[in-house]
């Protein structure tokens, strides 16, 4: 999918320790287990999605496109897709499968 879309896609990763334990690496750390999971995408800092020290970024993610049962992020690999001008289009749950995102992103791109 990432190949399909060069040049007319980016993949955003934001790592968080908010669910399960699951990030509790450094950033070198979880950057590095990406990697040799063959992630390609741009992998930033860790950083929470919830609560009073949620980023702005998801605050404005979350309020912008509430979930199902309100606006908290619940579980690690939801995605948002977002525009060109930085306007969010749809919120995605976390077993939401990448390629199920391809047909919004081909009228993003068209």
């Amino acid at each position: 999918m990432y190949v399909k879309y060069d040049g007319k896609l980016a993949v955003l990763g934001f790592p968080c320790n908010q669910f399960g334990k699951q990030e509790p690496g450094c950033d070198i750390d979880i950057k590095e287990f990406a990697k040799k999971r063959g992630v390609t995408f741009d992998l930033f800092s860790k950083i929470d999605v919830n609560g009073d020290g949620a980023d702005p970024l998801y605050k404005f993610l979350k309020k912008a496109k509430g979930g199902f049962f309100g606006d908290a992020i619940k579980w690690n690999f939801t995605k948002f897709l977002v525009d060109r001008e930085g306007n969010p289009v749809e919120r995605y749950a976390p077993t939401t499968a990448p390629v199920d995102i391809c047909k919004d992103i081909d009228k993003l791109v068209a």
